[in-house]
């Protein structure tokens, strides 16, 4: 998160560490406090609430992942690289998190109403980035009955839908891989 202090780090850092042991459901701001090594006040003094701490980790966990998704994107502009750089970042780590911790789902479904709508405007983001990688290919977007707009969102909801299902990784991996070949195709990237 641009201008973030080490303590506002800290304690995020710290509640996703609680959060994906515990859940957010189970986790207390004293809970975050500890893991953070900082008394209870300080905690409240940064965030008023577990929903604005969830809300902040949400906020954080989309702009590290975003931010290593562009870094990698500036290496190369092959539409390939990029797509595999965004199922790595978004899709990959969500599955793996979500193998080795299944109480992190609570952070990535949003828990609460604050962190559901958190997680639609990360989604957005998500969303409004590759719609920016799909520009350049716009004229056989068309060619496809399909605009830059409307391919983006299908990429998104697509990605989106995997977190949901019950699939191993080499499903996943599949799945991912047929997206990005249907996306090169339309796209003439390929």
């Amino acid at each position: 998160m641009p201008g973030m202090g080490k303590r506002e780090q800290l304690i995020l850092d710290a509640a996703l560490s609680v959060f994906t042991r515990y859940g957010v459901r189970r986790t207390t701001m004293n809970d975050i406090a500890s893991e953070a090594g900082i008394a209870r006040q300080t905690l409240y003094n940064a965030y008023s609430s577990k929903d604005e701490v969830l809300k902040a980790c949400i906020c954080y966990t989309t702009d590290q992942s975003l931010s290593a998704i562009q870094a990698e994107s500036t290496v190369s502009d092959s539409l390939g690289q990029q797509l595999d750089s965004l199922f790595q970042h978004k899709v990959i780590a969500t599955f793996e998190l979500l193998q080795a911790t299944p109480d992190a789902n609570d952070i990535i479904n949003g828990f609460s109403e604050a962190g559901k709508q958190e997680i639609e405007q990360a989604g957005m983001r998500f969303r409004d980035w590759i719609e920016q990688q799909l520009i350049p290919y716009q004229t056989s977007i068309s060619q496809h009955g399909l605009d830059c707009p409307q391919l983006a969102d299908f990429i998104y909801a697509t990605i989106s839908g995997f977190k949901q299902d019950n699939i191993s990784r080499s499903t996943l991996l599949d799945r991912l891989a047929t997206l990005k070949a249907l996306v090169m195709k339309i796209t003439g990237a390929d």
